[in-house]
């Protein structure tokens, strides 16, 4: 086994770490239908994942943010273990960096109680020590104090760390607290505004970012199909 690139390693979640777009953007429209009778296309839902559900909601329906935010999270609830599916090769690929010596940690926009349901859900609660959720600091992506809040909790120096996320404010999170940011297509973002970013690089799928992550495990790694 190589050594990893860096020694920590930190995930977003959604989009990332596993495929809960189709969850979000449901409860999204859900609720904006359900309180205020207004529809939103998937393209502009998609914009907003990344950042606290609430600061979304009161930026854009100020007169209806908490009641959007109560009916948002019952059915979010209600359908999570249900819509929330794993990210092909994640789990082992996290796997595969724990056996090389990184550390891992989690870095959300979304309550670290509600992180930590969809880790259970999705078999990787274990994998991951470190959970920096909404709760765990007052400003949020693409602000840095969550990432640098899960390094000193690794206790890591920036230098040492990669930020992975899928959309721009992830991206923008990682440069401004001195970490290394790698861009993956997968969930919400798109390629071209994240590779505007400047990222070390963004990936199309979990084999991409093994060879980002563990260049040399991969390289050595058989071809999908031979």
């Amino acid at each position: 086994m190589s050594s990893p690139r860096w020694p920590v390693v930190l995930f977003d979640f959604d989009g990332t770490l596993g495929d809960t777009i189709p969850l979000i953007v449901a409860s999204y429209r859900h609720a904006l239908e359900t309180v205020a009778g207004l529809r939103a296309d998937e393209g502009e839902v998609r914009s907003w994942i990344g950042r606290p559900l609430l600061a979304v909601l009161e930026e854009r329906y100020p007169a209806h943010a908490e009641e959007m935010l109560r009916v948002y999270r019952e059915w979010n609830l209600a359908n999570h273990d249900d819509l929330i599916r794993p990210v092909e090769g994640i789990e082992e690929l996290l796997a595969d960096l724990a056996a090389a010596g990184a550390r891992l940690g989690v870095v959300s926009s979304k309550k670290a109680e509600t992180v930590e349901l969809g880790l259970r859900v999705l078999g990787l609660d274990d994998a991951i020590p470190v959970v920096a959720g909404q709760d765990q600091t007052s400003r949020h992506k693409p602000h840095p104090e969550p990432l640098l809040y899960a390094a000193r909790h690794l206790g890591a120096h920036v230098r040492e760390c990669v930020y992975i996320g899928d959309a721009t404010v992830d991206l923008e999170a990682a440069r401004s607290a001195g970490m290394a940011a790698v861009g993956v297509t997968w969930g919400a973002g798109l390629r071209e505004p994240l590779a505007a970013v400047d990222p070390v690089a963004v990936v199309d799928d979990a084999h991409g970012l093994r060879e980002v992550l563990l260049p040399a495990s991969a390289a050595s790694r058989p071809s999908p199909g031979f």
